[in-house]
């Protein structure tokens, strides 16, 4: 069973029916203690890393504990933002502090003015690495971005997109992997990454 968690940052209607297209069997917790009985979590989202605020230390300690257990998480667009250490679009606020390193606005170079921000629409995944998250994932495979903060490349990162900067779009260190992307919007593509993520699931 997948927790599905909802923190008011976007709707969460197309995940699920991507979920459900996986097969995958998932609920939404409506507080902290209902993911003891979960065998992974996404963390969906979008918007500001503000959002994030509400899943307060009761949601971070059983997030933290459920990855201790070595149980799967995977966090999607704004929610793969929150699996690192921090954001410069909310500097008060700390993430989950599961993967190293600090999110940052996406900056296009001035010589480029054609290059927006907002990232929105298709791009490509340039593969860094293998791992299980992008099993079946052919190199240069188009998803759908929607997004205006990125988390860096480091050695956790198992593909990048570039948009006037290079950033991080899948990253993955044991079981916590998240994705830039939106899965749900992106096609085969991005139900492949979610049957990948239902694999891992204990």
């Amino acid at each position: 069973m997948i927790a599905l968690i909802d923190y008011k940052a976007g709707n969460l209607t197309s995940v699920r029916k991507a979920l459900a297209a996986v097969g995958a069997e998932f609920f939404t917790p409506e507080q902290a203690e209902d993911l003891d009985r979960a065998r992974g979590i996404i963390v969906p989202g979008v918007g500001h890393f503000g959002a994030t605020r509400a899943l307060d230390a009761a949601w971070v300690r059983r997030i933290h504990g459920h990855v201790s257990d070595g149980k799967p998480l995977l966090g999607i667009c704004l929610g793969m933002q929150w699996l690192y250490e921090s954001s410069e679009e909310a500097p008060d606020l700390p993430g989950l502090g599961l993967l190293k390193g600090h999110c940052f606005r996406l900056r296009p170079p001035a010589a480029d003015p054609g290059i927006k921000v907002p990232h929105v629409g298709w791009n490509s995944l340039d593969m860094v690495r293998p791992d299980l998250i992008a099993n079946g994932v052919t190199n240069h495979s188009q998803v759908y971005f929607t997004h205006s903060y990125v988390a860096p490349v480091t050695d956790d990162s198992v593909a990048s997109t570039s948009h006037g900067q290079t950033f991080a779009s899948v990253a993955q260190l044991g079981r916590v992997a998240g994705v830039q992307f939106h899965p749900e919007k992106s096609g085969e593509v991005g139900l492949q990454f979610l049957r990948n993520f239902l694999r891992t699931v204990l």
